[in-house]
């Protein structure tokens, strides 16, 4: 490496340290996906623990959000909006010692203890996984991991093989049922079987048996959501 080289290196790592930084647990980084947070909506929530930590600013704007992220007012309102109901992100307020007045800042606590919550759960099922006897897989099971791998594009883990045989096994959904679930997350964007799963709860709570069924559940849905 040369002097001039090595001189912008320098210069570039001490205005880096300059900047400070944000400690950002991996935890979130490896579960928000799971949690069906989007790639936008996580980076929205890590661009507010920059703007709390490195830039000391508790609550920024809809506007400095929206800059920052490269979208529009009205898109980062309307993703805070869903990352409040879901309790991933609130608002304290607060009194502030140095003004003495009511203030407002972002809490994302909420998303810390559904990562570990979340951490916690995927630990203990796959020691119960590790304890438990491998089964063989029926040839249903095996072709349905085929179609899951295909759409996720990548191997499943031995835990999400089986959340899937316990759907067929013990929850007792029909092969094609399975299908068109995992046909709904793909076209919502959920990549996730807890996503997957919940769909199935809810057909399996108004008695959808078959795919026919579950079109016309969904796109009723889909109409009354509109």
């Amino acid at each position: 490496m040369n002097n001039e080289i090595w001189k912008a290196y320098s210069h570039g790592m001490a205005a880096a340290l300059q900047e400070g930084g944000v400690h950002v647990s991996a935890m979130l980084l490896r579960t928000y996906r799971q949690l069906d947070l989007s790639d936008t909506e996580a980076m929205l929530l890590l661009q507010i623990m920059v703007y709390m930590e490195a830039d000391l600013n508790d609550f920024p704007t809809l506007e400095e959000l929206a800059e920052r992220m490269g979208l529009s007012v009205r898109e980062v309102g309307q993703l805070l909006g869903r990352l409040m109901k879901d309790e991933f992100l609130t608002i304290d307020e607060y009194i502030d010692s140095s003004t003495g007045m009511q203030s407002e800042r972002y809490n994302w606590s909420g998303w810390l203890f559904k990562a570990a919550q979340l951490t916690s759960e995927l630990k203990r099922e796959t020691k119960k996984a590790e304890r438990q006897p491998a089964k063989p897989l029926s040839a249903s099971s095996a072709d349905l991991f085929s179609v899951f791998e295909q759409e996720f594009g990548r191997l499943l883990s031995p835990m999400e093989c089986e959340t899937i045989t316990g759907w067929l096994d013990q929850d007792r959904y029909t092969d094609e049922i399975i299908r068109f679930a995992l046909k709904e997350a793909v076209f919502a964007g959920k990549l996730s079987l807890r996503y997957i799963d919940r769909i199935l709860i809810e057909w399996s709570r108004n008695r959808v048996t078959n795919a026919d069924e579950a079109r016309a559940h969904s796109q009723k849905f889909r109409g009354g959501r509109g």
